[in-house]
């Protein structure tokens, strides 16, 4: 088995993250630095940082966690500790859990977290069209020409966004939902039309809703809500 699915496997981290972590030489196979690619076999000792990698198990069973959490403001989507405000010390999980995409440092609101490395392509990837909602407060009123603009789509990133969903919620807030989720693209959407974002929350990620779960809380993910977050 690759050394990046194996890790992601045990429910550390996507096998993404897996790979950062060796190009760093921070994976050890019996006592030796990993290179990429390398193959790893039932009898190897996998480290990370000097700790051994073992699956959590109960009944025997490996034990995999999705959680819905309320990130608040503030709050970094990295698994480095090192990083004041990091998502994994705000939930303090005794199981090793990490972000399934991302919501940046000043936005707030519902974001998935795994044990399951092997999931989160699933969930991301770009033919799903999982949809994503936000609710967004501008400095500036919201006018039909801003709403019909955005919804056509924005160039950013050096592309165009791809048409969307959005309304007016009233005098200052507006409601979006993409299917896309390129870095910081409702603010440079914004910023395009020299809107400039106050608030920014995530209500929804597909089946999922925020809903009355309070700032920096948590729950566990219902097995409805896994049923319809993963293709079959």
């Amino acid at each position: 088995m690759r050394l990046n699915k194996y890790i992601s496997d045990h429910g550390l981290c996507s096998r993404r993250e897996a790979d950062h972590l060796i190009s760093e030489g921070r994976v050890t196979i019996n006592g030796a630095v990993a290179g990429m690619g390398t193959q790893t076999r039932l009898e190897d000792e996998v480290c990370i940082d000097g700790e051994v990698v073992r699956p959590q198990l109960r009944g025997g069973k490996t034990v995999k966690i999705y959680i819905a959490l309320n990130k608040p403001l503030g709050i970094t989507c990295t698994t480095e500790q090192a990083v004041d405000g990091n998502i994994v010390d705000l939930i303090d999980h005794p199981q090793r859990i990490f972000p399934i995409g991302r919501l940046d440092k000043n936005s707030e609101g519902l974001i998935l977290l795994t044990s399951d490395g092997d999931v989160v392509n699933r969930i991301l990837r770009a033919e799903n069209h999982l949809e994503k909602e936000y609710l967004v407060v501008v400095d500036k009123p919201v006018t039909t020409d801003f709403l019909r603009k955005m919804g056509a789509g924005v160039f950013i990133h050096r592309t165009r966004t791809r048409p969307c969903q959005i309304s007016r919620v009233n005098k200052f807030m507006f409601r979006i939902i993409l299917i896309e989720g390129m870095n910081r693209q409702i603010r440079l959407m914004c910023a395009s039309f020299d809107f400039h974002v106050r608030e920014l929350c995530r209500v929804r990620i597909g089946n999922v809703r925020l809903d009355h779960l309070r700032s920096g809380q948590w729950r566990n993910l219902t097995p409805a809500e896994l049923r319809g977050l993963i293709p079959s």
